[in-house]
């Protein structure tokens, strides 16, 4: 990860996730030679800031769902890089928020310190553990259509689970990302939110998340493994999972941990095929009677 960001928190500061989005936020500039930018001062005098804005990758810190601070950033038409949401982050670490007093304590200090080494480290770890794997790009697909959609599937080397998410195995390693029917239902993918390098996945577990105008997507890991790369070109570029998710598109690298015994509960292309005829059928049959 570069060490250098723009670094907009969240404005709720009458919130404890609002107080750990701005501690988070100056953990990360006192560490790097990254800038802050105070979202209130930017909503109503932009000038100063959207310099760094343009010139830096976009680290946006959101205190809860409400996401000020991306909405803030959209509003500037600003891409983002990476994205952390705190009320997320307390619920994998089994943080409990305090409502009164706004002050944080020990637990509250101390994960935000986590999360923002997290942060600054993430792209170290990145480099460490990466390796040479080529990943055979599919040759043709199988093709399903309905009415104006056409949905693409690779026929060999690709796994699914029913969530439409994919596994591609090459020996001990794997890339992982959304199916066809994702991309084309989401619409137009405007945030990548990756997962942390280096940390154990389990099958079936979270393993980063995409944004539309029209929802969000939590991607289920298909394996289980340590998560060993992300696709860096998705933080400024989200919308290639929409040019192709099999290829460009991938998500994340994983080192694989049990994949002999997991396969077994994935869908080859053949057995994907049919969960996605039914999930098309049945959106149509529910977009009729609407």
């Amino acid at each position: 990860m570069t060490k250098k960001y723009a670094v907009l928190p969240c404005n709720g500061l009458d919130k404890c996730a609002g107080q750990m989005a701005r501690e988070i936020a100056l953990t990360v500039c006192e560490k790097t030679d990254s800038q802050l930018i105070c979202p209130v001062f930017y909503r109503v005098a932009d000038a100063r800031y959207n310099k760094i804005a343009n010139e830096n990758p976009l680290l946006v810190i959101d205190g809860c769902a409400t996401r000020c601070a991306s909405k803030l950033a959209a509003e500037k038409n600003l891409k983002i890089y990476r994205k952390m949401t705190v009320t997320d982050e307390t619920q994998k670490h089994g943080v409990t928020l305090a409502i009164e007093p706004l002050r944080l304590w020990e637990d509250e200090i101390n994960l935000c310190a986590a999360l923002a080494a997290e942060l600054i480290k993430e792209e170290d770890v990145a480099e460490s553990m990466a390796a040479a794997v080529i990943y055979p790009v599919p040759g043709d697909y199988l093709i399903h259509t309905k009415d104006k959609f056409m949905f693409r599937i690779p026929p060999e080397g690709f796994y699914f689970t029913e969530n439409d998410c994919w596994v591609q195995p090459v020996g001990n390693r794997a890339r992982i990302g959304v199916a066809d029917y994702v991309q084309q239902s989401l619409s137009d993918i405007m945030f990548f939110t990756p997962p942390p390098v280096g940390v154990e996945v389990e099958q079936f577990g979270e393993a980063g998340a995409i944004e539309s105008g029209k929802a969000v997507f939590e991607l289920v890991c298909p394996v289980s493994g340590k998560i060993v790369a992300i696709n860096k070109e998705l933080l400024n570029s989200p919308e290639k999972i929409n040019e192709n998710p099999y290829e460009q598109g991938w998500i994340a690298e994983l080192e694989l941990t049990n994949f002999d015994e997991e396969k077994d509960f994935l869908l080859d292309a053949d057995g994907y095929l049919q969960v996605l005829k039914r999930k098309v059928d049945e959106f149509h049959v529910n977009q009729r009677k609407g």
